[in-house]
């Protein structure tokens, strides 16, 4: 008697199962996909750049492969000078007077200015919009529009992680992008 109360109850959930699902609502598309592409690279790449500086010791800022090739701490000296004009043109901000960095600073100052580069950027970032892309902006060395400026500082950000990617593994080193969680 059970095993029938069992069964029919089974049989009774079966059309339930096999009705049609109603189809989950998918997500509204982002009003600014090009800008959101954008300050998620920054963000990533900020993350990557940032966690590699904190990692490589002191005794190693002055490392280059060959000596045509910048040093991990010219590297760093180079995004941060580099980040504050590149997104600042971005961003219709006036970049902060930082000075000269010193390219054969402490580590500390060198992180220190890299990573309030990436936060410059990140509020430089927050207000761009896919509509003011063909804005013209004056980079110093260039004018171009803004969509120009955001691919130019995207892509100093890929190519210079790669080439630290690069320089931490010649030391024995990681690169974040190649650790998994927890290490």
């Amino acid at each position: 008697m059970t095993r029938t109360r069992f069964f029919s109850l089974a049989l009774l959930m079966v059309p339930a199962a096999c009705a049609p699902q109603k189809p989950a609502t998918p997500a509204a598309p982002p009003t600014n996909p090009v800008a959101e592409a954008a300050r998620n690279r920054n963000t990533r790449y900020a993350s990557l750049l940032t966690k590699s500086a904190d990692a490589v010791p002191a005794a190693k800022l002055a490392y280059k492969p060959t000596k045509g090739q910048m040093s991990f701490g010219e590297i760093w000296h180079h995004l941060a000078m580099a980040n504050y004009g590149i997104c600042g043109a971005i961003g219709g901000m006036s970049a902060p007077d930082v000075g000269k960095y010193n390219p054969k600073a402490k580590k500390d100052t060198l992180v220190a200015a890299l990573k309030g580069s990436f936060d410059f950027c990140t509020k430089a970032l927050a207000g761009l919009a896919d509509s003011t892309l063909n804005n013209q902006v004056d980079l110093g060395f260039m004018k171009s529009t803004q969509a120009m400026a955001l691919d130019i500082y995207l892509m100093d950000l890929a190519d210079h992680y790669s080439q630290v990617a690069n320089y931490l593994r010649l030391n024995g080193m990681l690169p974040p992008s190649a650790q998994t969680k927890g290490e």
